[in-house]
């Protein structure tokens, strides 16, 4: 399963919310570039304004990363390319169509294609892979090798590996501020419709030093968000004896104390995180951990979701049988291992332990054997729990999979469900009552209106805001002016870093906390508009919220005013103005000379200064003057 993040929502295609991306597609030019190799990557098409976040997958990054380091440059234009390298994936059918479209084109353009992915790892032998050089999941570090022979006229098939491939590989990032780390590959699950694990395999976990040491690597590169990576988050470790409540509070212990770098957990199924919830809300509660969560439920009905011990058995018989004796009906279920019910826990819980919290969800339409009781339960789950964000697919047999064989339900019913449930879906309005909130965000992306950057609350609630791209990469407070459907409109109030650069004392503050005041710190209540307490509590806030710390610096001032009001004391305070609002102003320019008039570096005085000055020493000669002049008129008169 990859994330929901990466899907389209609303695209305006025709297609429904959160349809996939399939696959991405590069080219690569034989000719190397010794001094700075050049690299271009491509998706299959462009990635609408609405999409919650759009860029590549990991696999994808680490691969273009080895070809760069190598001198090899990506292309935008396939024409050009001398060789078609393609990643894919295997959830969902459209991905192997699109796959093999591409590579009809490459053939007839006689161009060296690998294709590298799940597709490939778990249906090697299918026609359209013939002639055609294979990188399996667990050999994306070989990459360059099956390239270089490839384009030798050599076809390269790397299937098969014992140990994981290594964090430090070179990367090329889509955004420079997202680092996507994987965690294991592989799970632990056994559904029916799915051949991600048929392609990846059993669980592998990396171990929980090497990933706490690549996210200070990737720290100390500007990343700004790392986001966790796994077909299932919540298994992680199982394979190691460990958990994953033990890795993410090694990784939150890495985060930088400035609160600059956020952490978002990827998708994790209900069964594994279960015994964990309480240790996971405590994680999710951080203040530099996105308040979000991916949780597939896929059907509201426990007919469909699970399947006995038995049945589950004759599954997977057929399953490696299934070309020797064909079946054309078995009893349908997805076999995912818990109930509606335990999925109503979790989000239960964590919605109940963290305030804020989001809950993303997918649903499959359509499943075999699904009737129209079943599919009302799922549509009142949905219903009931109005989730913001709900990836929504029609079923499709994967071959090889025992739910390829069970019997269908007609596609026009299929249709019909996903339409309908796609209309309860899209009437939610789900951001409702946050105009005119105050959220921190933090931003990483320029929407592809090309006006709006992107940022996203601790809720991982989408903002859009107009402003410069030099804010690319840090934190703001932002006011909420309107919201949509998918995303809300902000305005900015002030860059977290300007906050902080108007007193040492605030900056020191600060420094003496493991991370940055909590995002939302006093979250306000839509209903009632009075603050609720802060989530990390006041010791990790050190008891104020940046707001607050910055009335703190203005009631200050206004005091100081208080106690000098003489003309000496006003011009001094107007010179210090000016030479922090320099600092300001230097921080967004980047002016070495600004910044040195804020340590007291000599400097030109401006045309408000020197009539100021003018007139003081004037009235100081003018004062001198008239004692003088009574003096000697004293001295005349005896």
């Amino acid at each position: 399963m990859e994330d929901i993040e990466d899907l389209l929502i609303g695209n305006g295609s025709g297609s429904p919310p959160g349809f996939r991306l399939p696959l991405n597609a590069v080219g690569v030019n034989l000719k190397k570039n010794k001094n700075k190799p050049k690299l271009h990557a491509k998706q299959l098409s462009e990635t609408p304004i609405s999409s919650k976040i759009p860029g590549t997958q990991s696999d994808s990054e680490y691969m273009a990363g080895q070809l760069s380091s190598f001198g090899y440059s990506l292309s935008d234009s396939p024409e050009e390319a001398d060789l078609w390298l393609i990643n894919t994936c295997t959830v969902k059918s459209p991905s192997q169509s699109a796959m093999d479209t591409l590579i009809s084109k490459g053939k007839s353009a006689k161009k060296p294609l690998v294709v590298a992915g799940c597709v490939p790892q778990g249906s090697r032998n299918v026609k359209e892979l013939e002639g055609v050089s294979i990188v399996g999941v667990q050999q994306i570090d070989r990459v360059v090798e099956v390239v270089e022979e490839t384009l030798k006229g050599h076809e390269v098939r790397l299937l098969n590996r014992k140990t994981l491939p290594a964090l430090d590989l070179p990367k090329v990032r889509k955004n420079k501020f997202v680092e996507i780390l994987p965690i294991n590959v592989g799970c632990l699950g056994a559904c029916t419709y799915c051949k991600t694990k048929h392609a990846r395999g059993h669980l592998g976990s990396y171990t929980v030093d090497s990933l706490a040491g690549r996210v200070k690597t990737v720290i100390d590169d500007g990343v700004k968000e790392i986001w966790l990576s796994s077909e299932d988050t919540g298994a992680y470790g199982r394979d190691i004896g460990v958990n994953l409540p033990i890795l993410l509070n090694a990784i939150v212990a890495e985060l930088p104390s400035d609160g600059s770098t956020m952490l978002r957990i990827g998708m994790t199924n209900p069964p594994f995180i279960l015994e964990h919830l309480k240790e996971i809300a405590e994680v999710l509660r951080h203040p530099c951990v996105y308040s979000f969560l991916h949780v597939p439920v896929q059907s509201g009905s426990d007919a469909i979701l699970t399947v006995s011990p038995n049945v589950a058995d004759l599954f997977f018989l057929v399953l490696l049988v299934a070309s020797t004796y064909p079946v054309t009906v078995i009893p349908a279920a997805m076999n995912r291992e818990y109930t509606v019910n335990e999925f109503r826990t979790v989000v239960d819980t964590l919605t109940e332990l963290v305030p804020g919290m989001q809950i993303a969800t997918d649903i499959i339409c359509g499943f075999p054997g699904e009737t129209d009781k079943d599919f009302s339960q799922t549509v009142n789950l949905i219903k009931a729990y109005k989730f913001a964000q709900v990836h929504i697919s029609q079923f499709y047999p994967r071959p090889g999979t025992p739910a390829a064989r069970m019997k269908k339900v007609p596609s026009n019913i299929v249709k019909q469900r996903s339409r309908e449930l796609t209309s309860v879906f899209e009437a939610f309005t789900p951001y409702n009552g946050m105009e005119g909130r105050v959220e921190r965000i933090w931003i990483t992306d320029i929407a592809t209106d090309g006006i709006h950057l992107v940022g996203h609350t601790k809720a991982y609630v989408q903002v859009l805001i107009v402003a410069q791209e030099s804010m690319l990469g840090t934190s703001a407070i932002v006011k909420i002016t309107s919201v949509g459907r998918w995303s809300v409109f902000g305005e900015v109030i002030e860059t977290l870093n300007q906050i902080n650069q108007k007193s040492k004392s605030v900056e020191k503050m600060l420094s003496e906390e493991k991370c940055s005041p909590c995002s939302d710190p006093c979250d306000s209540c839509a209903c009632s508009g009075e603050s609720e307490p802060c989530a990390c509590g006041p010791e990790s806030c050190g008891g104020q919220s940046t707001l607050e710390q910055s009335d703190v610096l203005q009631n200050e001032v206004l005091r100081e005013d208080q106690n000098r009001r003489n003309l000496i004391g006003w011009l001094l305070r107007k010179r210090k103005n000016q030479a922090q609002k320099m600092v300001e102003n230097g921080i967004a320019s980047g002016s070495q000379k600004k910044q040195e008039w804020a340590k007291g570096a000599p400097e030109e005085w401006g045309v408000v200064d020197r009539a100021l000055l003018g007139g003081l020493i004037v009235s100081v000669f003018t004062t001198v003057a008239l004692l003088i002049h009574l003096g000697f008129k004293t001295m005349s008169s005896k």
